[in-house]
């Protein structure tokens, strides 16, 4: 099924196109004016150096002045295999269309609401034929079954023509268009953007995203910059002060030789000064008690250190290189950004 692009916005036609497998691009007269296009000429020769088909309007109360509008635009330097005419269907629309093709020119009859102006179209030569799903919708018909219609019909009677699902309205649409077996839909950006979004998808991806880096990424490569680090006879004080520039809410303190002696946190704070008052703030840091730091070892994988906040239940675990501290990991920096 080819899919095309409906659309005449620039930026989000340059978007669209980058992603490298659109068939083309479809605009109308609408579109333009709702973007405030004053310039159509224009916009259509930049639109044909950008898409790999380009199908426009042309119009005429006559065959003959459709068949010249078109001969006229080619002029402009379109290239007529890449161009399609957009024709709405009428007695003189379909007339206009077997010129335009007796001419070898590509031509697209839309507008369609019912199976009859279809054939019409199709017995004309037509090389796509375009029912409005959504329009069709809104006035409460049954659109899905005149695209059936319209499919059968081709592949029945053995028509060159392709049957193109318009006035995409819901990612719904596009189902409904596989489902029936058209040979081409044009679809908004807004949609065609969500075409491959879907939770599981995201959670999946995510969880192969984490688990990949957690075999791949070592602690040293993951822990965040921020190290403070007090020596064992700084007072409490200093070490508040540490633990504030750096914004942080541990602090590691070291014996004389630099390696650990612990982790003091600023929950640890909170209750030394609600058990012993003010004074606290005078201590040295290696008056206090300390249970061994839970610490990993920088050239670790990322899942060790998974393994270790597993068990640990701690929020942040000292990192040490040849057994000293060099950083701290946080259980926030095992998430992948």
């Amino acid at each position: 099924m080819e899919l095309y692009l409906d659309s005449a916005d620039l930026k989000e036609i340059e978007d669209a196109f980058q992603l490298g497998f659109l068939n083309g691009l479809t605009t109308t007269p609408t579109f333009m004016h709702r973007g405030g296009v004053t310039d159509v000429d224009g916009l259509i020769v930049k639109l044909s150096k950008i898409v790999p088909v380009l199908q426009i309007e042309a119009l005429g109360d006559k065959a003959e002045d459709v068949l010249k509008e078109a001969k006229r635009q080619l002029a402009l330097g379109l290239d007529p295999k890449k161009t399609v005419f957009k024709i709405p269907v009428s007695l003189e629309g379909v007339k206009a269309c077997n010129l335009l093709r007796r001419e070898g020119l590509l031509v697209n009859v839309h507008l369609i609401y019912t199976l009859q102006q279809a054939y019409m179209a199709m017995q004309a030569g037509a090389s796509y034929v375009c029912p409005l799903v959504g329009r069709l919708q809104d006035q409460g018909h049954d659109a899905l079954d005149l695209v059936e219609q319209c499919v059968f019909a081709v592949d029945h009677y053995g028509y060159d023509t392709k049957v193109m699902f318009s006035s995409v309205r819901t990612v719904e649409h596009v189902r409904n268009a596989l489902n029936i077996g058209v040979h081409t839909i044009t679809v908004p950006w807004k949609l065609m953007k969500v075409l491959t979004e879907n939770n599981f998808t995201s959670l999946g991806t995510q969880q192969f995203v984490e688990h990949t880096r957690l075999m791949t990424v070592k602690v040293k490569d993951a822990i965040n910059k921020v190290n403070p680090v007090v020596s064992f006879d700084a007072t409490l004080t200093d070490a508040i002060v540490k633990m504030t520039e750096f914004g942080f809410g541990a602090v590691t303190v070291t014996k004389g030789d630099g390696s650990a002696l612990g982790v003091f946190t600023d929950g640890e704070l909170r209750r030394k000064i609600q058990q012993d008052g003010r004074n606290v703030l005078t201590q040295k840091m290696g008056d206090f008690k300390y249970n061994p730091p839970v610490s990993v070892d920088a050239n670790a994988m990322l899942y060790e250190a998974s393994e270790i906040f597993k068990k640990s239940k701690v929020d942040t675990i000292l990192v040490t290189e040849n057994g000293k501290p060099s950083g701290m990991l946080d259980i926030q920096d095992m998430e992948v950004d």
